[in-house]
């Protein structure tokens, strides 16, 4: 028997599947081609009221959990000269407003703080649809995109290359796909 499958997100706490959800970047590199990586220690709740638009969300990354796909640059991305992961260990994110733009989208207002600063970013959400499991648990998707400027995290580390472009860009592209279950 199949479910119907709707955007709207019904009442509730929703708490982010890991296994079935991602936390990704990418960046310039020597302003040729982009480095993409991911995090994959992460959580996240989202509590939904009466309407999609007075959600609030949060969620956590560990910054040891990140994959380039090359060791190397992975340890050096842990490092003071990037996260600095000892000293702070964890990216945080806590909504502070929701903007829609029609039923299946809207414009998500937060607080993120990376390196021990915290600034506001944008991120734009698509509701990907809700549906319920083969275990009966409720289920809803959505894609969040957006960008920041690593430099206002002062992760300052670049060096210039004699084209005139630098080793490492300083804008960074957010993707993150969500597949969350609602709490019973």
């Amino acid at each position: 028997m199949a479910t119907r499958t709707t955007t709207l997100v019904p009442a509730g706490t929703w708490q982010v599947d890991p296994a079935h959800s991602s936390v990704e970047f990418s960046v310039k590199h020597m302003g040729i081609a982009n480095v993409r990586g991911r995090f994959t220690d992460f959580q996240g709740t989202v509590e939904v009221g009466k309407d999609a638009w007075s959600a609030k969300a949060r969620g956590s990354i560990k910054v040891a959990s990140i994959d380039t796909g090359e060791a190397q640059r992975d340890t050096h991305l842990r490092s003071a000269d990037f996260f600095d992961a000892d000293a702070f260990p964890e990216i945080t994110f806590e909504s502070t407003r929701v903007e829609p733009i029609d039923d299946d989208s809207s414009r998500v207002w937060g607080n993120l703080t990376i390196h021990g600063i915290t600034r506001e970013v944008k991120l734009d959400l698509v509701l990907q649809g809700t549906d319920t499991d083969p275990w009966g648990n409720d289920r809803a998707g959505a894609e969040v995109q957006g960008f920041l400027n690593r430099s206002e995290f002062d992760m300052k580390f670049n060096q210039a290359l004699g084209s005139g472009n630098l080793l490492v860009g300083d804008k960074v592209r957010i993707s993150i796909d969500v597949s969350a279950i609602r709490k019973k």
